[in-house]
């Protein structure tokens, strides 16, 4: 039945796929034609399509001439002439969809056409990638194209200076690193003045590497921190407890969804530890805060996996490209732990100001669309966060790399064995050999295995990253063999040496499988680019991490059954289905923590947005009164609320505490409150005052002054009240955890508290404002009585 159902429907790839081939017949129809025009006449065609777009056409309606174009100036500028594939992907990326295209097919080249057809727009268009290097080169190559046609083109990078980067955000087209336009997104919205906002609003992006910064980084949110001031002592005390932790015994660590939560035991020892007498009371909070730090460090970051030692400092790893991050560090303390725990020195503890994740950072931009040879397993999270299918462009060239069945080992010393002997058998024919790694201790351990055997060896792991380039661009000759985490160039081809296409192409051999097929694939995709011969197989062990992680019970059962040969190779049939299966329970988990930190950021983001709405505003206005009004109308009533809950007797209502409240926002005597028995009672005494004062406040309206001393005080108390609340809301998060004992839904009671902390923020902003307002007047009413 779903076979009959394809054929009458038609597969929806191939429908999409026949759509696009046959606007490529239109665009091939233009090329005898622009081969025959000037460099002036072929430049003067921007300006022409400007016009109609200006004129009520759409970028669809001049797509098709459009990329004619582009691909002509290409041939011109690059001496490269857009393959038809090439064609299709750009018209894939126009629409805010995936080009899905295998390593080597010129995803680069297919920028240019989509960047150049939305830049006519003259709203700017960003395109992404995933390390300066590729901003450049992408910029210098592709860049000459869009210069050749009379647009502009701009490159964003960190450490710029605003200036720079004000330029580079006016161009028609500007490249850069995804993480840094969003640093520029939260700067922008710290900004005091208009002047020092960058951006200008979102219009279209295209992500190279799409699933690398959309998936893989969207675990780590954005952060822009600033100093704290507290001691360092506190992460050296909590790191000395916490190693005398036993595990199950004094902490929980689940290492499935990589949570830790302390067990009765352990807040004893924590207790006994510090001699106080309750761990959670709130005087307390902050200790608890460096104790789950401490054990988070010691659980869940391991040396030489998750981060390096160099120089006294904590470098972070990249767990997906294997890189050093530098410059990066954990927030909340965390980074403080860690840096405790190698005994370094530690540095000084950074707050957030300001933060957003990477999903909630991207969904903004009206149009998003992206280019990677590896998006098809991950299209369900694609289309659910960021409405964009995944297209999975042809090969130019038909793919000529084999890809072998898993071997499958009963250890992991058995399979580290049976990889030395493998590569040293290739080794000897000299075909060229990559060997990928998960982390610098596995790559390190690969090695020394090798270095055994007598195998020579290159290693790329991120303490040799200042070879990368040297060491990616000889990995395809003849004889080699180079060991590499993640970081094995992604961007960067491995080119065949003379005489490696007769002996197979590239061998690429993984050493253990990743948290996704999606990355696996990544590793294979190194070989057999462009119709090159090339083939791929793993070696893992039931011993590797992710079964250990997901399969530990399974794994019990099955061990009992499993039937292996002399070397430790497992032949028990149903194992590679045990493999997949695991692979795809761990995909599964890991979108769950995703999709998890995203309704969690959720909550945060519809604050953040209204937060940043109001600083817009204040920033924008010549009339900060006219905002402050309203504010001190709020505070008033919110406060006479408060007061007077219609819940209790009047009798029992804080009417004192009411009066000075509000005889201190008013600038007023008048409030007194010596009869109430209703709420409308209080309203009657205090509405007269509030409107009299309102009336003064609104004949300010041209003092110069007050509206330049009220605008700083507003973005002063908006900030301020901002802050705590972004750290109340990280306290709420790290709490939330514990809820799972309690009845009710963790997430519901994190939007529910969440939305009474903001509301409270709110109203510690409008009685702060009202406070701050008041003093200005009576300064005011001092100087007018002089």
């Amino acid at each position: 039945m779903r076979n009959l159902l394809k054929k009458v429907v038609g597969d929806k790839q191939e429908r999409r796929l026949k759509n696009y081939y046959k606007t490529v017949e239109k665009i091939n129809e233009y090329e005898s034609y622009m081969e025959g025009l000037s460099d002036e006449e072929l430049r003067a065609k921007t300006a022409y399509f400007k016009e109609q777009l200006a004129n009520g056409k759409t970028i669809y309606d001049i797509q098709t001439e459009a990329f004619a174009v582009v691909r002509e100036a290409s041939k011109r500028v690059t001496g490269m002439r857009h393959f038809d594939v090439q064609l299709v992907g750009g018209l894939v990326l126009t629409e805010g969809n995936i080009a899905e295209m295998a390593t080597g097919e010129g995803k680069t080249l297919v920028a240019s056409l989509p960047s150049y057809l939305r830049a006519l727009e003259g709203k700017g268009v960003h395109v992404i990638t995933v390390n300066e290097y590729l901003a450049r080169r992408d910029r210098d190559l592709i860049g000459k194209i869009h210069q050749f046609l009379g647009l502009t083109v701009g490159l964003n990078l960190p450490m710029m200076m605003p200036q720079q980067k004000q330029m580079a955000y006016k161009a028609d087209i500007t490249y850069g690193v995804g993480n840094e336009f969003g640093f520029d997104y939260l700067r922008d919205k710290m900004a005091y003045d208009p002047s020092q906002r960058i951006q200008r609003p979102y219009h279209f992006a295209i992500i190279d590497e799409v699933d690398s910064v959309l998936i893989d980084e969207a675990k780590t949110p954005l952060i822009i921190a600033g100093k704290t001031g507290i001691s360092s002592e506190l992460s050296y005390l909590c790191a000395r407890i916490v190693k005398s932790f036993e595990a199950d015994k004094h902490y929980i660590f689940d290492e499935e969804t990589n949570t830790v939560t302390l067990t009765d035991e352990g807040i004893e020892k924590v207790e006994r530890g510090f001699d106080i007498d309750n761990l959670y009371e709130l005087e307390h909070q902050t200790l608890y805060h460096y104790v789950i730090q401490s054990l988070r460090a010691l659980t869940m970051f391991d040396r030489d996996v998750d981060y390096i030692v160099k120089d006294g400092q904590i470098l972070l790893i990249d767990m997906f490209t294997g890189r050093p991050m530098e410059g990066r560090t954990l927030s909340n303390g965390l980074h403080q732990a860690i840096e405790a725990k190698e005994g370094v020195e530690i540095t000084e503890e950074n707050k957030t100001q300001a933060a957003i994740t990477i999903q909630n950072y991207f969904r903004q931009y009206p149009v998003l669309s992206g280019m990677t040879g590896t998006a098809k397993t991950e299209e369900k999270e694609f289309q659910d966060l960021y409405g964009m299918d995944v297209i999975q462009i042809p090969t130019n060239k038909p793919v000529a790399r084999v890809d072998l069945p898993d071997k499958i080992y009963d250890t992991i010393d058995n399979k580290y064995k049976a990889t030395a002997k493998e590569v040293k058998r290739i080794h000897a024919t000299g075909q060229p050999i990559l060997v990928g790694t998960t982390s610098i201790l596995q790559s390190e351990k690969v090695a020394e295995h090798f270095k055994n055997e007598g195998i020579p060896y290159q290693l790329l792991n991120a303490k040799t990253i200042e070879q990368e380039i040297e060491l990616i661009s000889t990995a395809g000759q003849k004889g080699r063999v180079t060991i590499a985490t993640n970081m094995a160039g992604r961007g960067t081809d491995i080119v065949l040496g003379e005489g490696v296409h007769e002996l197979g192409g590239l061998h690429v051999l993984g050493t253990e499988r990743h948290e996704s097929r999606r990355i696996d694939n990544q590793l294979k995709g190194r070989s057999g680019r462009q119709g090159d011969p090339g083939s791929s197989q793993f070696f893992i062990s039931i011993q590797d991490e992710m079964f250990r992680r997901f399969a530990r019970d399974e794994l019990e059962k099955l061990q009992k059954s499993i039937q292996t040969d002399e070397t430790g190779l497992i032949v028990s049939k149903k194992i590679q289905e045990f493999v997949d299966r695991t692979q795809r329970i761990c995909e599964g988990a890991n979108f769950s923590i995703r999709e998890y930190n995203l309704k969690l950021d959720n909550v945060l983001n519809e604050q953040r947005n209204t937060v940043y709405e109001l600083r817009e505003k204040i920033i924008d206005t010549q009339d900060a009164l006219s905002i402050t009004i309203p504010m001190i109308r709020s505070y008033v009533e919110e406060e006479i609320n408060r007061s007077c809950d219609v819940e209790i007797e009047p009798e029992e209502w804080q009417m004192a505490e009411l009066q000075e409240a509000l005889q201190t926002a008013l600038n007023s005597e008048d409030v007194v409150f010596s009869n109430t028995e209703d709420i409308a009672d209080v309203r009657t005494i205090v509405n007269p005052v509030l409107e009299n004062y309102m009336a003064y406040i609104e004949t300010l309206d041209n003092n110069e002054r007050v509206q330049a001393v009220m605008k700083r005080v507003l973005l002063s108390v908006v900030d301020q009240h901002w802050l705590k609340h972004i750290e109340a809301m990280e306290r709420l998060k790290e709490g939330i955890g514990l809820r799972h004992f309690s009845q009710e839904d963790p997430m519901r009671q994190y939007q529910r508290e969440g939305l009474e902390l903001f509301a409270n923020m709110f109203y510690q902003i409008e009685r702060e404002t009202a406070r701050q307002l008041a003093a200005l007047v009576q300064e005011v009413e001092k100087e007018d009585s002089k």
